[in-house]
């Protein structure tokens, strides 16, 4: 749809474009939000609504916010008043993390008409019509604390992906020092295995070869129910004609016994990628952030991932400037990742939330320290994946393509099973095939390939 002249009254507007409803998103924060935002596509959609992009003129503005950074918090009220300076009259409805744990200070914010935590999302269309003749604030938070079943949100389709996230697990039950996500999101949920198999055969009926397996804390999957968990769970999957990867997000080091490795390490479809939370390399910082593990507890287990899976490709997540890290933790957590030689890492700052233990913890880091530290270890991580890629040059790996590389015509990009991103000379006619790919050479954040 062309963008429209903001200038037009909403009269001439709908005569241009017609009196069928729009409804536009903005999604901040992790895959699990990606996920329910497709999710309230889709039912959106389904109300007769069509969806633009975020710039554009439309009745009703969504964003799903997140709450992890006081960054997040700042950014989602940005996106407010930028989507009521598009449309004044539109409604603007509030969801996810940032709402559920700050409700009335969302509410409060003038250009806000609904707010509506991290459940209930699939009643986001009725709040929406209930508060279009008025334009009356409503607030929908619920106590996420008394929320004990998994809320199906069902997806078909994920606009503009070849690679499916798949959202099977809610809620954590870990409480660390520093983080607010159990607060937002309430206790551990799990999604009954008949609903995911269900899902996964319609994304597979709808062209996708990957799905991700994702949640708030993956590896807790189960635990509410009887007789069942994450491995039983991708077991299930793998037996899914047509689904040719199954990958998995974010999952915490404890869980990763020598039996789960080599159970999926005999799983063909099962992807070469581990994503091992880490959070610090130094032991003192780690007993701090209420971490459940040492860090030679870590080392073992991903030598025990390298044993078993040939080639695999170990990505991670390090905070930087907690509060009391010296720089002597600070050395420490550098030289323990330098020598794991993690294939990525997803480096950030803490950030104060109030409600943790850790917001009142003394010696608190100061922001020029946290961006000095966290600069030294995105530079180490950017050599380490370089070091990564460069392993597979002259190597034919097989790569499922997503999209066309942006601002280099005439290449199209895709990922191999063990995350390495390859772009090849092509035109999108490959989009959504594995195809061999042989790599020639490593450019930056990605590798130049051949197909073969």
């Amino acid at each position: 749809m062309a963008k429209a002249n903001l200038a037009l009254s909403n009269e001439e507007f709908y005569n241009i474009y017609g009196r069928k409803k729009i409804v536009s998103f903005f999604t901040l924060g992790c895959k699990v939000n990606q996920y329910e935002t497709e999710a309230m596509v889709e039912i959106f959609k389904n109300s007769g609504y069509d969806v633009v992009d975020f710039d554009e003129y439309a009745d009703v503005y969504i964003i799903n916010t997140c709450t992890v950074t006081g960054r997040g918090d700042m950014k989602s009220r940005q996106e407010i008043r930028k989507a009521k300076k598009i449309n004044p009259d539109s409604i603007i409805a509030v969801v996810g993390c940032y709402s559920q744990v700050a409700s009335n200070e969302v509410l409060n914010l003038p250009e806000v008409n609904i707010v509506l935590g991290t459940k209930n999302k699939g009643e986001v269309v009725k709040l929406v019509e209930k508060v279009s003749g008025d334009k009356e604030k409503i607030n929908a938070v619920e106590n996420i604390f008394d929320n004990k079943k998994f809320e199906e949100l069902k997806i078909s389709a994920q606009e503009g992906h070849t690679r499916a996230y798949l959202k099977i697990q809610d809620g954590c039950n870990q409480f660390c020092t520093y983080c607010i996500i159990p607060y937002a999101r309430g206790p551990v949920r799990s999604r009954r295995p008949d609903n995911i198999l269900d899902e996964v055969k319609r994304l597979r009926d709808n062209g996708y070869k990957e799905v991700i397996l994702t949640g708030i804390h993956v590896a807790s999957y189960g635990k509410d129910l009887e007789n069942i968990n994450l491995l039983d769970i991708i077991k299930m999957i793998h037996e899914v004609d047509g689904i040719e990867r199954i990958r998995m997000s974010s999952i915490e080091p404890t869980f990763l016994t020598e039996d789960f490795i080599k159970e999926v390490a005999s799983l063909p479809k099962f992807c070469r990628h581990y994503h091992v939370s880490l959070q610090s390399g130094s032991d003192s910082t780690l007993k701090r952030m209420g971490r459940k593990y040492t860090t030679s507890e870590y080392k073992e287990i991903i030598d025990r991932i390298r044993e078993h899976i040939k080639d695999v490709a170990i990505t991670t997540d390090i905070m930087v400037g907690f509060p009391g890290e010296t720089d002597e933790e600070f050395n420490e957590t550098f030289n323990f990742v330098k020598a794991i030689e993690f294939s990525k890492m997803h480096v950030f700052k803490y950030s104060r939330r109030p409600g943790t233990k850790a917001a009142n913890y003394p010696d608190q880091v100061k922001n020029s320290v946290k961006e000095e530290r966290s600069q030294k270890l995105i530079k180490l991580s950017e050599e380490n994946e370089a070091k990564f890629y460069k392993k597979f040059v002259d190597s034919t790996l097989n790569v499922l393509f997503e999209q066309s590389v942006k601002d280099v015509e005439g290449y199209v990009e895709g990922l191999t099973d063990n995350y390495i991103r390859v772009a090849v000379e092509s035109d999108l006619k490959i989009k959504n095939k594995i195809l061999p790919v042989k790599l020639i050479e490593v450019k930056e954040d990605f590798a130049i390939g051949k197909l073969v």
